[in-house]
């Protein structure tokens, strides 16, 4: 018997002692939401991957939802968290770059050539006093998805200025088509795509560059007009009646079947077009949002999906170095790509080496290549997750729901706005805006 005890004691000790080489050698990373089938892509060409390159680390990613910001500031103010953080843009970077947050990351990004690798306007983005501290995931951007058929049908063309979009829309409407699809049930942050349109399309990019270098209020005029458009569009019915009730997928259905015309929403919805438009997939468009009056069209709201950064409290920043590596690389970025359209539109600067198969849609790569024209020409907006500072950014997101609501006037939401922002930017954590 005793034996035994020391037979199976031995083995506990065995046991234990493994799970704690793969504690240390472990490389976390939280995600935010991606559904079974994004999942397994990311667990083949990036988890089994990276792992089957190197043996002595063991990477998992974290899947977190719409709750992945709030649970990043958490963990890491108490010192803990992943090892790879992923946060929603540049001015969340920021915040936690200036409270020590995240590792400074230059030597690393010398060694590993990343400066090299991946374009300086989107690298810029992610430095903070002079130090890199962020990596951009990808760059992406808002615009009208709309059925071809269904225009073809009507003898529609998408709108470019807002009178053309109003008339539109109200014969949309007129035929029981909903002009808008949309929905926020499962990413509320789905209303800062409306806010950014509305800003950068109506108010115009220049007053959005200004304002966010605090050269003028967020209750100037010009966003008072957009907010108020913004608002009416919802009051109009524009939205279809079940916002609050679809999810993004739902509405690339609605899309698919006709009973919604529209959808504004951003790139990274050309990785549902496959599956909802199956092999009818050159019955897709995309277009840029109608812009307002003395705004040129198109404005493409430029921003950076999310951020690849390391942080400070890190137990395998090696790891996670080589995790960030990975995803930089042409072999990932062909991989993912071929699968997974505008979601992973990694800003590298040679793309030569990246083959991507019949299977990606030309709209997508025709579209990626009319927002770098856009960048080039000084058509880009700015979007709010990218530019503006976390607290602002959050208050957008609820705030807007209220003017929809009738529970708060466009000058209310703007004037809290404005003086959440005022606070922040006073703060420093307002993220570097490059001159235009």
């Amino acid at each position: 018997m005793t034996h035994k005890l020391n037979i199976i004691s031995g083995a506990l000790v065995a046991f234990v002692s493994a799970q704690v080489v793969v504690a240390q050698d472990a490389v976390t990373w939280w995600y935010e939401s991606a559904n079974p089938d994004q999942q397994a892509w990311l667990t083949e060409f990036m988890i089994d991957e990276f792992n089957s390159k190197n043996p002595n680390n063991e990477l998992s990613i974290d899947y977190r939802g719409s709750e992945l910001d709030k649970q990043l500031r958490v963990a890491l103010l108490s010192g803990t968290g992943p090892d790879v953080v992923n946060t929603p843009g540049p001015s969340f970077v920021a915040t936690m770059a200036r409270a020590g947050q995240l590792m400074e990351l230059d030597d690393i990004a010398n060694d590993k050539g990343w400066n090299d690798r991946i374009l300086p306007f989107f690298m810029d983005l992610g430095r903070f006093d002079g130090k890199l501290y962020a990596l951009p995931k990808t760059y992406e951007t808002l615009g009208l998805f709309y059925n071809k058929a269904v225009f073809e049908d009507n003898g529609w063309t998408p709108p470019k200025t807002i009178p053309e979009l109003h008339k539109l829309a109200d014969k949309m409407m007129a035929k029981g088509i909903v002009p808008f699809g949309s929905g926020n049930s499962g990413w509320r942050p789905a209303n800062e795509w409306q806010v950014s349109i509305a800003l950068n399309s109506i108010a115009g990019p220049d007053n959005v560059q200004k304002a966010l270098t605090g050269e003028i209020p967020w209750t100037s005029q010009p966003f008072v007009e957009a907010i108020n458009e913004l608002d009416s569009w919802w009051d109009k019915g524009y939205f279809g009646p079940d916002y609050f009730s679809l999810n993004g997928e739902q509405v690339m259905a609605n899309l698919a079947e006709g009973t919604a015309a529209m959808s504004p929403t951003g790139s990274w919805n050309f990785g549902l077009v496959p599956e909802y438009f199956k092999d009818r997939q050159d019955e897709v468009g995309f277009a840029g949002f109608p812009s307002g009056k003395g705004v040129p069209y198109p404005i493409f709201s430029l921003g950076i999906g999310s951020t690849f950064s390391i942080s400070s409290a890190a137990q395998n920043p090696e790891g996670a170095a080589n995790v960030i590596d990975q995803v930089f690389s042409e072999k990932f970025y062909t991989d993912i790509n071929n699968v997974w359209q505008g979601e992973w539109n990694m800003p590298l600067r040679d793309l030569s080496g990246v083959s991507l198969n019949e299977d990606v849609i030309p709209l997508y790569t025709e579209s990626m290549a009319a927002l770098a024209s856009a960048v080039n020409e000084n058509q880009y907006g700015y979007t709010t997750w990218t530019f503006m500072p976390p607290a602002t950014n959050s208050y957008v997101v609820s705030g807007i729901e209220e003017v929809w609501l009738d529970s708060l006037s466009t000058e209310d939401f703007l004037a809290e706005m404005d003086k959440i922002f005022q606070q922040e930017l006073s703060e420093g954590k307002v993220a570097d805006i490059p001159a235009r």
